[in-house]
């Protein structure tokens, strides 16, 4: 499911290219991946960041980028703002 996995301890977290198979489904919503992810590495959703998801022609495969942050204060730190609003849209008033 992830490949080009790298742990950037500079910006306290793991990026890596995510790989989606779905056979006969259109696409997987983004929360359902980032609830894998953070099963995967033993974390909570809220700091899964996964984005830039496209279908390959055809269907049944999706790529895209995600990035676990060891803590919310990280990622509210080195996230850009329009990214941390789609999954926290509180978040920004707290800022």
């Amino acid at each position: 499911m992830t490949r080009k996995f790298m742990t950037n301890r500079l910006l306290q977290r793991k990026q890596m290219v995510v790989d989606v198979l779905h056979p006969g489904k259109a696409t997987v919503p983004k929360t359902e991946i980032r609830e894998k992810l953070a099963k995967m590495y033993k974390t909570t959703p809220d700091v899964v960041f996964a984005f830039g998801f496209r279908t390959q022609f055809g269907g049944g495969k999706t790529t895209g980028f995600a990035m676990v942050y060891d803590s919310l204060d990280y990622a509210k730190k080195n996230e850009p703002k329009h990214r941390l609003q789609i999954i926290h849209p509180l978040l920004l008033f707290m800022l």
